[in-house]
């Protein structure tokens, strides 16, 4: 799916922003020219930088350690929900793209019905699938789950407003849903099937991630 909206990765310098354990930045770099990422946390970057064997950078994505038009590719798989700024992570990547590079975010979608990352509730967080939890007034979702944004389209695209970025995908995806397949095998495989499919209707306002793809504008002569 990132290839689809990448273009010819061959030639790319491609970030991986918020690599986790470096996972894409393996597979991406089979393809890509040149291939790096970031995370937040020490010890995840240390187990990418292990993993992969290279170019693996401890940082932030509101501050990231390249300079101006470096990439020609950013990907965030599910990190802007969980930085400080949101905003200006976003910023940063048009900072550090290339005039035609693209951005690929992938991020919650506030009408999913189950909140994946737990809630806050008398004084320490509950870890799991939680039901319900998004579809409640923002003060009160906030409060118990301040740990993680979710966003409407809305809320999405007013993230690039004034910014170098131009909408040229934007979409909902349900999740590929491995671990359901690893417990329940055919019976999940066709549960996939049918939320993957229901990706091309309507339906598609409850998946579980926003994929926004968006492209650095050239600049202005």
């Amino acid at each position: 799916m990132i290839a689809d909206h990448a273009g010819d990765l061959s030639t790319a310098a491609v970030l991986d922003d918020g690599c986790g354990i470096g996972t894409y930045v393996g597979r991406l770099g089979e393809v890509a020219a040149l291939t790096v990422g970031i995370d937040f946390e020490f010890e995840r970057a240390r187990q990418a930088g292990e993993r992969v064997g290279y170019r693996i950078a401890c940082a932030a994505s509101e501050q990231l350690p390249f300079g101006d038009r470096t990439f020609d590719v950013v990907l965030s798989n599910e990190v802007i929900e969980h930085v400080q700024d949101d905003r200006a992570a976003v910023a940063e990547m048009a900072r550090v793209l290339r005039p035609g590079g693209r951005a690929i975010i992938f991020c919650p979608n506030r009408w999913y019905p189950v909140e994946q990352h737990g809630v806050y509730w008398r004084g320490r967080y509950h870890f799991g699938n939680i039901p319900l939890v998004n579809y409640l007034p923002d003060p009160l979702r906030n409060r118990l789950a301040p740990h993680v944004r979710t966003y409407t389209r809305r809320r999405l695209l007013r993230l690039l407003d004034g910014l170098p970025l131009q909408v040229v995908y934007e979409t909902r995806i349900f999740g590929g849903y491995d671990n359901l397949i690893a417990r329940f095998g055919p019976a999940a495989r066709v549960l996939r099937a049918g939320l993957q499919g229901a990706e091309r209707t309507p339906v598609r306002v409850l998946a579980l991630s926003h994929l926004l793809v968006a492209e650095r504008t050239q600049p202005v002569p």
